[in-house]
């Protein structure tokens, strides 16, 4: 059996642990120029808003895990904790 817990053929510990107002980073750039987008809303979609030009976008948790490049947030909470 694997060690990540599976359901529907999707591998739950591959998506992406969020929450409210974490800064992610996404692969690809906005059309307007930013890689940076702030969590808006947490359910079955997740609410993202762009950091550059503010609009806001819905994108399922799968295809979230497929674009995310980092989560910023926990990048600066982890550098907080080392100090």
């Amino acid at each position: 059996m694997n060690s990540g817990l599976s359901h529907g053929g999707i591998i739950l510990s591959m998506l992406p642990d969020l929450q409210l107002k974490d800064h992610l980073r996404l692969r690809k750039p906005h059309p307007c120029g930013s890689y940076e987008w702030t969590v808006v809303r947490l359910g079955a979609d997740i609410g993202l808003e762009c950091n550059g030009c503010q609009h806001r976008v819905l994108l399922t948790r799968r295809e979230l895990a497929k674009r995310m490049k980092a989560n910023l947030t926990r990048r600066e909470e982890d550098n907080k904790e080392a100090k």
